[in-house]
């Protein structure tokens, strides 16, 4: 008969971390008391029981059906995505960045993002094999266009093959918040978190697209996974925690600001790792963390520089756009950067961008500049309202139970400085910019898992099937997503613009719908992307450049312009009534 001690402190389980803090054990690997049990993995409490001997003889084949299932339906939700949206505004200058580095390798094009993410891209566009016409000059905008519209090739197979690698990096990256949540919470909180992952409707919209944002935020959380790990095995896991550091450098500058927090984080590990007891033992480890520290760096610098290498190994640079001036500390510290000068001249033109006055719009007002609060409101739309409560509940698991608190550091610190370095943007655009926080608290919401109170449990079960049930009804759409407090996805465009709804990604189905329900109606339309809409069969005028007495018929609107619509089209979208709408994202009115 097991006793109440063999009960309460099971071994630890399949996900537990070797050296890490087992069940019973507070994070420094003393033997915890009551109050810190209360916080420990269920593998070895589920087990006991009659039916324990059955699930352990299960568990083989469960738990990995079960992440296949996950994995499963997000695959699905992002391949119908990519078949289904045409280009939204950014992929084709990625898109046709990714075809100059396969024909030309030239870095001339998109230095403000670093290459990896486009030679990502590049690995489908050259299964495609697009023609690119070498005799083409213009500037990367038309560049894209010029790709998918005038050199005689397929956009839908293009953006397709372009599509693909950012799915399956979309696809590890969930194994990997498995990965670590399980390495926090056991079997049963890596599955939470791999379903809040799978269910996340931003991660689903944008991991479906060929941009940079996923893969980005998960080269992130695949470095602090790693420096989690090294607090056991410093030697085998910094050094790839640096590498993913450098990809996710090499992909988005905007992942600067998470290079400190690697640096800290790496010397944590090491101290972890050696449990100094005495000064001279403590000074000893301090030293070699940084040492550590200072090889993680070097290891993510190598990434950035083979990035470009990789692109053209004689690394010519010259910008088909001019390259601003940077001056005070932001230039000198731009300048003492060990990375290539294109990556330091990207840096510079993202100062230049941050620089310009960005029109946002948040809740119906259309406004010059940045609000700090823009991204936390968008995020509190955007996120289904049962993960919003899972993250809340197991941050303040991760900070209250003992035997969480160590890793406390590496789940919340990250992604809190990307948030803070976001809400400092000029660009109110999305929360593409903030992809890091589903990514980071679906671990931490995992941690829900180590509660053993069967009304948590309860509570966690029902919330997360409020989050698939949220995630589902609104299939294929995405991108407008809102949550049902905001009144969904078709009430997105009242609330939010651009990348949060209107990306141009419906223009496909816009003209599937002119033809269907409208086949000959006169069309006058206002589409904000990159797409063509004579190359789909809408043949339309600008009802903004005719009077408008003129414009009668049907008025066809993109969301996000009719957001931030002024003057004549102001006037035409009022004295119009609304029809119909495609995708959440476009507005048919009949005049």
């Amino acid at each position: 008969m097991m006793t109440r001690e063999q009960h309460t402190v099971p071994a630890p389980g399949p996900g537990t971390m070797p050296g890490e803090p087992g069940a019973g054990e507070t994070a420094s690997g003393r033997p915890g008391n009551d109050e810190s049990r209360a916080g420990e993995p269920g593998d070895g409490h589920d087990a006991a029981g009659p039916g324990g001997g059955r699930l352990r003889r299960h568990r083989r084949w469960l738990v990995p059906l079960v992440v296949v299932l996950l994995l499963a339906q997000m695959t699905a939700a992002m391949v119908t995505a990519a078949a289904e949206q045409t280009p939204t505004i950014d992929e084709p200058v990625y898109v046709g960045t990714a075809a100059v580095y396969l024909r030309e390798h030239s870095l001339a094009y998109n230095p403000e993002h670093p290459p990896l993410g486009k030679l990502l891209i590049a690995a489908g566009v050259a299964v495609a094999d697009p023609h690119v016409d070498p005799s083409f000059t213009g500037d990367q905008g038309r560049l894209g266009r010029h790709l998918l519209y005038e050199s005689g090739n397929d956009p839908w197979r293009l953006m397709r093959w372009a599509r693909l690698p950012v799915i399956v990096l979309t696809l590890l990256f969930g194994l990997v918040a498995f990965a670590f949540a399980r390495d926090l919470a056991g079997t049963a909180g890596g599955l939470a978190a791999l379903a809040l992952y799978a269910f996340s409707p931003d991660l689903i919209a944008h991991g479906s697209l060929a941009t940079l944002d996923v893969p980005a935020a998960g080269f992130v959380l695949t470095s602090v996974w790693l420096l989690w790990r090294a607090r056991r095995r410093p030697r085998l896991y910094l050094p790839p925690a640096g590498a993913a550091l450098g990809a996710a450098l090499a992909t988005k500058m905007s992942t600067l600001p998470a290079a400190p927090v690697v640096g800290a984080l790496a010397v944590l590990s090491v101290w972890a790792a050696r449990r100094p007891a005495g000064r001279a033992a403590r000074a000893r480890a301090l030293a070699l963390g940084t040492g550590w520290a200072a090889a993680t760096a070097a290891a993510a610098i190598a990434v950035v520089w083979a990035a470009y290498l990789a692109v053209d190994p004689r690394l010519r640079w010259t910008s088909v756009e001019p390259v601003p001036a940077v001056h005070g500390l932001r230039g000198t510290l731009t300048g003492l950067l060990p990375l290539p000068e294109a990556y330091r001249d990207g840096m510079r033109i993202q100062f230049g961008l941050e620089g310009r006055p960005w029109q946002g719009f948040l809740f119906g007002q259309v406004y010059t500049g940045a609000r700090w609060y823009y991204l936390p409101v968008a995020l509190a739309v955007k996120t289904p309202l049962g993960m919003i409560a899972l993250w809340v509940a197991g941050a303040a698991l991760l900070v209250a139970v003992r035997r969480l608190r160590a890793a406390a550091p590496y789940v919340l610190v990250p992604p809190a400085v990307l948030l803070a370095a976001a809400m400092h943007s000029s660009r109110d655009f999305g929360t593409r910019y903030a992809l890091f926080l589903p990514m980071f608290l679906a671990v931490a919401a995992a941690c829900v898992a180590v509660v053993r109170r069967g009304w948590v449990r309860g509570a966690a079960g029902a919330l997360l099937a409020f989050v698939a049930v949220s995630s589902l009804r609104t299939y294929p759409y995405y991108l407008p997503y809102a949550n049902e407090a905001f009144g969904g996805p078709a009430r997105t465009h009242e609330l939010l613009h651009d990348a949060n709804v209107d990306w141009g990604q419906d223009l496909g189905r816009l003209a599937e719908r002119l033809r269907s329900r409208y086949p000959r109606e006169r069309i006058w339309l206002v589409y904000k992307g990159s797409g063509v809409p004579a190359y789909y069969g809408i043949h339309a005028a600008d009802p903004r450049k005719v009077p408008p007495r003129r414009v009668r018929g049907l008025l066809v609107v993109s969301d996000s312009a009719a957001a931030k619509a002024t003057g004549r089209l102001a006037a035409l979208i009022d004295s119009s009534r609304p029809v119909d709408e495609v995708g959440h994202s476009i507005t048919l009115y009949r005049r």
